[in-house]
C-alpha cells in the first residue's frame, strides 16, 4: 500500500485487478462518465423518474443510470452495425434487426424492478431506439393452483416454480423477429397469474427481461445433455447486487410498508398480514425471508451473478457504490 492508503502500482492488488476479466469502477469514477454524456431527459422527466422508486434520487439517476443507459445504447448501436455487416457477408437482403435483449437479475427486495423501469424510461429517450419493452418473468410463474398441485407453492420464486419452456419460447420468438409476441401478466395484489390477460409486444427495439432467475444456466437433462436457456439469447445482462444482510433488512422494511398499504386492500392475498403488530410483522417477514427468499437467493440467484455483463453493487442506503463491467 502507498502512504496515502492507495494501492501501489505493481502491487498484488493492482496486478489482480489488471488480470481480472472485469473493469471495476467506484461510484465517483462511474459518475464522472455522466459528465461526458448529454442526458436525453428533461429536468421534469428526471423528476418523474424519481417517483419510480422510493430509494431512488436524482443524483442516482444522473450519476449511475445516465452513463449506464448510454453504455447500453452504444451496445445496441454496435449490434445494429454487426447485423448489417453479417447480412452483407451472407449476401442477403437485409431484414430488420431482431430486438436487443437485456436480462436483469437480482434478489427479492434489492431494487431490480426500479432499475428495470428507470432503464426502460432512459433508453427509450435515445433516438436510435425509442421502442423499449419491459417484461417481468413473474407472469411465467405457474398459477397458484398448479404450484399447489405440485406441492411447491411454498417455493414460489425458485427456478422450478416457473414455466421455463414458455419463458424460453417467449424469448426465442423475440429473437426470431416475430412482429408480435405475447407474455402473461402477474398480479402482486392477488399473488397469482392473471388468466387471459397478456402483455403484447410489437417489434420493439429493446426488450428488458427482469426476474430472479433470468441468468440461470441450462439444466442438464437425464441423457447428460444441456439444452438452451434464457440467457443464451441475451445481448447484455445486469445483476443488481448488495450484501445479503442489507437485502434481508430491506425485505423486512418493505414488509412493514406493505402492511400499512397494499395489504389493507380487501383483494390482497396478504390481507391476513394487515393487522399484525409491528413485532408480529417483523417476525413473519423474518420467517418468510429465512425459509424462502434467503435460501433462494443463496442457492439459485446469487450464484448467477458472475454470469452478468455488468454488476451494480449497492450500499446499505440503497445507493450504487461501484460498477463491475465485463471486459470485451
Amino acid at each position: 500500500m502507498s502512504a496515502n492508503g492507495g494501492v501501489t502500482p505493481g502491487s498484488p492488488e493492482d496486478v489482480a485487478r489488471e488480470t481480472s476479466p472485469y473493469i471495476e469502477l467506484d461510484r465517483s469514477a462511474w459518475a464522472a462518465l455522466a459528465e461526458e454524456t448529454t442526458s436525453p431527459l428533461t429536468p421534469n422527466e428526471l423528476e418523474r423518474l424519481q417517483g419510480l422508486g422510493e430509494s431512488l434520487d436524482l443524483d442516482e439517476v444522473q450519476e449511475v443510470y445516465l452513463p449506464l443507459s448510454r453504455l447500453l445504447s452504444l451496445y445496441v448501436e454496435a449490434a445494429s452495425r454487426l447485423h448489417l455487416q453479417q447480412e452483407k457477408f451472407l449476401h442477403r437482403r437485409t431484414p430488420p434487426r431482431t430486438p436487443f435483449v437485456i436480462g436483469l437479475a437480482g434478489s427479492v427486495a434489492v431494487g431490480k424492478s426500479t432499475t428495470a423501469r428507470v432503464l426502460q424510461e432512459m433508453l427509450a429517450h435515445w433516438p436510435e431506439h425509442p421502442n423499449v419493452a419491459l417484461v417481468t418473468t413473474d407472469g411465467f410463474l405457474y398459477p397458484n393452483a398448479e404450484l399447489e398441485r405440485r406441492g411447491i407453492l411454498h417455493r414460489k420464486g425458485f427456478p422450478e416454480s416457473y414455466d421455463r419452456r414458455a419463458l424460453l419460447r417467449f424469448v426465442v420468438d423475440i429473437k426470431s423477429g416475430k412482429d408480435e409476441v405475447e407474455a402473461p401478466t402477474y398480479s402482486h395484489l392477488v399473488y397469482d397469474v392473471v388468466p387471459d390477460e397478456k402483455v403484447v409486444i410489437k417489434r420493439p427495439d429493446i426488450v428488458i427481461i427482469e426476474g430472479l432467475n433470468v441468468l440461470q444456466p441450462a439444466r442438464v437433462r437425464e441423457d447428460g445433455k444441456t439444452g438452451l436457456t434464457l440467457s443464451d439469447f441475451f445481448d447484455f445482462s445486469v445483476y443488481v447486487d448488495a450484501d445479503t444482510r442489507h437485502i434481508r433488512d430491506w425485505y423486512i422494511e418493505r414488509f412493514w410498508r406493505l402492511r400499512e398499504t397494499a395489504f389493507l386492500d380487501p383483494a390482497s392475498y396478504f390481507r391476513k398480514y394487515a393487522h399484525l403488530t409491528e413485532d408480529e410483522a417483523e417476525a413473519e417477514a423474518i420467517r418468510i425471508w429465512d425459509t424462502i427468499n434467503g435460501p433462494n437467493l443463496l442457492q439459485n440467484v446469487l450464484p448467477t451473478r458472475s454470469r452478468a455483463t455488468l454488476v451494480l453493487r449497492k450500499a446499505r442506503d440503497h445507493s450504487v457504490r461501484y460498477v463491475r463491467l465485463r471486459k470485451l
